[in-house]
């Protein structure tokens, strides 16, 4: 987590920003994330130029020559007002676009989608304020600039702009953790965003399974070969590949690509792990729709698309964890039914986590669920685990604030003993397992309220004449207390 000094100096970043005229958040994470861009090609260069120092060899691959020194950070920042905004303006930037094949090898990805960044700082002011605050912030660690970032982030979502590309952190982490990335695994977001799921994949390795890295494969493989993501708007690219950047990934294959229309045929059976959280409520036309995925579901609506790229997409053995909305899980059309149908029967679903309403909250009371399966192309479905989470350490209304009721811990204990003590749990528990013979019976419906038992409490027999009783007891009570206050007001 960033300190609260560092919060201080992004929230004065971000009023700069407002009171200088720039008033679309989307906007003024785009202008920072091209000047923290800026930050890390200086870094990158002072790095190689130790590199070189050490071993007393020229600079390989220098990212700026000898005549461009003027256009790196730590030379620029340093400028007068007036001259700091041409130099950024007229040369750093186009040098940033023109450039970027300059950055070699492990940084490529980055600098592509730097390609037709676009200056819209309004005042020399302005730029000097924000170069002046974003230098006071210290960057020499990963964790700490993926915080920032991620804090950067937020702030979107806060605004209410584009929240729907903000998966909830918390959730994203819940997901991760299920999953348990492995150091071997090739990880797929096909509607990436702001490469929530990558990065918290990342961290999750880093952190949990820090000796994987002692294997110089593994390690290379991290960097570079691990991560994919995909998306159609430019905006967003960027933005997730700088995520990526701050949280120490080197090369990640951030794309742009229309998951849907440019189907799967190139990348299938590519990826042993899909994390997504694609748009849904959407529809499209069928000939702008892959027609590979449509050979697999004839429908229009994205949710059900996407859920048939993803099993293009995967391995055989592969895994997915993918958020979809609870029309997907009982909807009544072939479309709805066929695609239920064969991940239950052709493939192994091993999980349907509910989520309360409340989660997408301010920007969506939509109702959804978590799928969990495992692409086999043989079957494999035994019994499927419910868990119904009926809060997640936040309020439920539009302000989520932080609540002490939490099941979030208890989903991720109990996923871990779904195949031995969750499957002697009742009906009425808050998680229970269903056998795959009755979602046969019951059309493959894969709602949680279709086998969940509610347990009624047993009530007292009483008899016609006793219940009679007590009612003329309380209507004569009632009279009593009318008369009195009749008294008491006087009234006739």
């Amino acid at each position: 987590m960033i300190t609260g000094d560092i919060k201080n100096k992004i929230d004065r970043i971000w009023d700069a920003f407002w009171s200088g005229g720039i008033s679309n958040p989307m906007e003024v994470i785009e202008q920072i994330t091209y000047l923290l861009f800026i930050r890390r090609l200086d870094d990158i260069q002072r790095e190689k130029e130790q590199d070189a120092e050490f071993l007393g060899e020229p600079v390989k691959n220098p990212i700026f020559t000898a005549d461009e020194q003027h256009l790196r950070w730590h030379k620029f920042k340093d400028e007068a007002p007036g001259n700091m905004f041409e130099l950024v303006s007229n040369e750093v930037f186009p040098f940033m676009r023109s450039h970027a094949s300059r950055v070699g090898g492990a940084e490529s990805t980055h600098a592509f989608h730097m390609r037709d960044a676009r200056f819209t700082i309004p005042s020399a002011q302005l730029l000097t304020k924000v170069v002046d605050q974003l230098s006071d912030i210290p960057m020499e660690n990963a964790d700490t600039n993926g915080d920032l970032y991620e804090y950067l982030l937020s702030k979107i979502a806060s605004a209410g702009v584009n929240g729907q590309f903000r998966t909830p952190r918390h959730i994203i982490e819940l997901m991760v953790r299920m999953m348990d990335p492995k150091g071997s695994d090739i990880i797929c977001d096909p509607a990436c965003g702001t490469a929530g799921f990558l990065v918290s994949s990342a961290e999750y390795l880093l952190k949990e399974k820090p000796e994987i890295f002692a294997d110089s494969t593994v390690e290379r493989h991290f960097h570079d070969g691990m991560f994919h993501g995909f998306d159609f708007d430019s905006t967003m690219l960027r933005i997730g590949s700088m995520n990526m950047l701050l949280h120490g990934i080197e090369n990640p294959e951030i794309e742009y690509r229309d998951s849907l229309s440019e189907g799967a045929s190139g990348d299938a059976e590519k990826y042993s792990l899909i994390l997504a959280n694609p748009p849904f409520a959407g529809s499209l036309d069928y000939d702008q729709t892959s027609q590979e995925l449509l050979r697999t579901v004839k429908t229009k609506k994205t949710e059900l698309l996407f859920l048939a790229l993803f099993l293009k997409l995967l391995k055989p053995g592969g895994r997915a964890a993918v958020i979809v909305p609870d029309g997907v899980l009982f909807g009544s059309s072939k479309a709805h039914k066929d695609l239920r149908k064969a991940i239950v029967e052709e493939q192994k679903l091993d999980a349907v986590v509910k989520l309360p309403s409340g989660v997408f909250k301010p920007y969506a009371g939509v109702s959804t669920a978590i799928l969990f399966f495992t692409k086999t192309n043989s079957g494999g479905t035994d019994e499927v685990w419910f868990y119904d989470v009926r809060a997640d350490g936040f309020s439920l209304d539009d302000k989520r604030n932080p609540v002490e009721a939490n099941d979030l811990p208890d989903v991720l204990k109990r996923w871990k003993e779904r195949a031995g003590a969750e499957r002697e749990r009742g009906r009425t528990e808050q998680s229970f397992t269903v056998p795959v013979e009755e979602m046969r019976e019951q059309g493959y419906d894969l709602s949680l309220n279709r086998y969940k038992e509610i347990e009624f409490e047993e009530v007292e027999y009483r008899s016609p004449e006793e219940i009679i009783a007590e009612l003329e007891q309380t209507q004569k009570e009632i009279g009593e207390h009318i008369e009195q206050l009749k008294k008491v007001m006087g009234v006739e």
